[in-house]
């Protein structure tokens, strides 16, 4: 007994001598500054901060990505019908993810300050929106796709209803004669003071493309008298024409549109200043419209690929909106036949594909 007492008391002390011998040649072959952090206290991948389901890592790199794929591409022209839009340097392109808590991912022009154009009308309908109700879009406007270029004036003939949806030029004419205003320029600083809350910016108006564009706008002063005729506009018709023209001679850049859009990816609440922009509740009904009608006669195209809320205008900026997560807006001064940026069109197709953001589903591209 004493002897297997002894020879267990042998044994543990081997073990325990060949235990610091292995610790001391690690040791030796190895000095304590060679060991990362990262080695020293691992994290696990699982712990990594999300935002809207993604790493800031993942949005970061495929901002990069869509920028990158397309930043050579030629296609298209800039408008023309407005003749200031062509003085706007054709290789201009900016591309931002924003989300509902006020994070950018840029890559490229993204504060260079262009028109907004008719990427403003859905942000005056959630003015009437919040002034009145969603109705007041639906009864005195319209909510149907015309299927017609924006800036169709046949369209109010083919409808009886005749202004028929906000996001045409017929449409966003009436809507800002429906804003609740005693006079022209109050009307005109309620425009103005509704997209400064949605970008949480105090944005410019470039007179000179007001200018440009109010000199030259004999097809929308037309559409403006057709509605005073057809009882379908609100106030005079030149008054409702120069406060639309002003709205869309607003100047932003990318990253203000991307603000603008993650505040309705934020239910209304702007993500920078914390401001209340419009009724969470009406959001849907907003979001509803931009669906059908944000890329004019190629909305359906748009949705079919994209599968996204959104709103494009003539001076190159398109803004998306992903429902409770993010906005990705982009910009670039050429544009499709359609009136469409081809690569702020095609970038944020990109990023809504490899992302899976498609509101009715993942659809890569």
């Amino acid at each position: 007994m004493q002897a297997l007492s002894r020879n267990l008391s042998l044994f543990t002390a081997a073990l325990i001598c060949s235990t610091v011998a292995s610790l001391a040649e690690a040791g030796a072959s190895r000095s304590p500054s060679a060991v990362s952090p990262a080695e020293k206290a691992p994290v696990p991948a699982e712990t990594k901060p999300l935002i809207a389901g993604f790493t800031a890592e993942e949005l970061q790199s495929v901002v990069d990505e869509s920028y990158a794929k397309y930043k050579d591409l030629k296609e298209g022209a800039n408008a023309d019908y407005i003749p200031i839009l062509t003085t706007v340097p054709s290789d201009l392109f900016g591309v931002v993810i924003a989300t509902k808590d006020g994070r950018l991912f840029t890559s490229g022009d993204i504060d260079y300050k262009f028109s907004i154009q008719s990427v403003s009308k859905p942000f005056t309908a959630a003015l009437i929106m919040s002034q009145q109700d969603p109705d007041a879009i639906h009864d005195h406007i319209g909510v149907e796709p015309t299927g017609l270029p924006f800036n169709s004036k046949m369209a109010m003939e083919l409808y009886a209803d005749r202004s028929v949806n906000p996001l045409v030029n017929a449409g966003a004419i009436a809507a800002v004669s429906l804003v609740k205003a005693d006079s022209e320029e109050r009307r005109w600083a309620k425009v103005l003071q509704n997209l400064n809350d949605f970008a949480g910016a105090e944005l410019p108006l470039l007179d000179k493309v007001y200018q440009s564009e109010y000199e030259t706008a004999w097809g929308n002063r037309a559409i403006a008298n057709l509605l005073y005729n057809y009882e379908r506009l609100y106030c005079e018709p030149e008054e409702a024409l120069r406060v639309y023209t002003k709205q869309c001679s607003v100047g932003v850049s990318t990253k203000d549109l991307g603000i603008m859009g993650a505040t309705l990816a934020n239910g209304g609440l702007n993500p920078i200043t914390g401001k209340r922009v419009m009724p969470a509740e009406h959001v849907p009904e907003l979001l509803a419209v931009m669906a059908t009608a944000g890329f004019y006669d190629e909305s359906g195209e748009w949705m079919y690929s994209a599968g996204l809320p959104a709103k494009t205008g003539v001076g190159g900026g398109i803004v998306a909106v992903v429902p409770g997560k993010f906005a990705i807006a982009a910009f670039s001064p050429r544009l499709n036949e359609a009136g469409n940026s081809i690569k702020a069109m095609r970038a944020i197709r990109h990023i809504s594909g490899e992302l899976g953001v498609g509101v009715y589903g993942a659809n890569p591209e």
